[in-house]
């Protein structure tokens, strides 16, 4: 991803805003799900993105101490959104929470080109590929929901232990 146009700031306040909604998204959607395994992996990925919008503050904060985040109402930063409306199957929405996640690992993997400091560079790169195994668990979940959109309005007992 090409991030030249943009200066830090402006990228940095992307990054947030992107982790705050990605968070939202998850757990809006763990909160109209059935199926306890697929609500549990929602919640975990809502609280991997609070944790990379954590980090992402920190990093603000240390390149703009004088400054407060003051997210924008949008972004002049091309990172897609995920339209969760409930009149959406599931799996659509996934798949679009798919591509936010690859999207997101290119963009941190971009984001680190434009930092010096080794360490900063290290913990965007951990986040690339962290966004990377949040798409390979979002994966996994759609080849379920493909295969059963609405088993859990079936049989709801499905996952409940003996």
């Amino acid at each position: 991803m090409n991030l030249e146009d943009y200066n830090l700031k402006t990228l940095l306040l992307a990054a947030i805003k992107s982790e705050v909604e990605s968070k939202r998204v998850y757990e809006d959607l763990a909160n109209r799900v059935k199926n306890a395994l697929l609500k549990e992996r929602l919640l975990f990925l809502a609280g991997e993105e609070d944790k990379h919008r954590a980090f992402l503050e920190a990093l603000y904060r240390q390149k703009f101490p004088d400054e407060e985040i003051v997210l924008p109402e949008k972004t002049p930063v091309p990172l897609p959104e995920v339209d969760a409306s409930e009149d959406r199957l599931l799996s659509e929405i996934i798949e679009d929470a798919m591509k936010a996640e690859l999207a997101a690992k290119d963009f941190y993997e971009s984001l680190k080109d434009l930092l010096k400091d080794e360490n900063n560079r290290k913990m965007l790169q951990i986040l690339a590929n962290m966004e990377q195994g949040h798409y390979d668990i979002l994966a996994k979940e759609l080849e379920n929901l493909k295969t059963f959109e609405n088993y859990d309005e079936y049989w709801p007992m499905m996952h409940v232990g003996p």
